[in-house]
């Protein structure tokens, strides 16, 4: 009986690392061992392979353009200057971006941004030509 109770303290004291990192939302990289869906034992039977949970499923939105005062609008919502955002993540989906500066042509583009992946835009922000004044 007694070496019974030993064998369960051994195994209970070996387990007690395994339930404190059993949090949902903490696991981040591959899988290990059994679970639900894998041959081999894991913590987070609901896991996916290299991913963290919760991970938003975002598309990212770069600017290229030497133009770093100019006003970003994002259907029709002022976002910053495009050198302060530079790269935007932004959910999957359409949008209406906008790009204006004073005294240059407005860049307007109706874009899909998908998740995982990059959108460069490269808005051609001319100098307006200034009608000259006659004598």
């Amino acid at each position: 009986m007694k070496k019974l109770v030993m064998i369960g303290m051994t195994a209970l004291l070996l387990m007690a690392p395994l339930a404190a990192s059993a949090r949902v939302g903490v696991f981040v990289g591959p899988r290990f061992g059994w679970g639900w869906y894998s041959p081999y034992w894991e913590p987070y039977p609901y896991g996916y392979y290299g991913y963290g949970y919760g991970a938003p499923a975002t598309g990212e939105v770069k600017f290229d353009t030497s133009v770093k005062d100019a006003e970003v609008y994002i259907n029709g919502a002022y976002a910053g200057t495009v050198g302060k955002l530079k790269t935007m993540n932004l959910r999957p989906g359409s949008y209406d971006i906008e790009v204006r500066a004073p005294g240059r042509t407005q860049f307007d583009k109706k874009v899909y941004v998908a998740a995982g992946k990059t959108l460069h835009l490269n808005p051609d922000l001319r100098v307006i030509a200034q009608p000259q004044a006659q004598p």
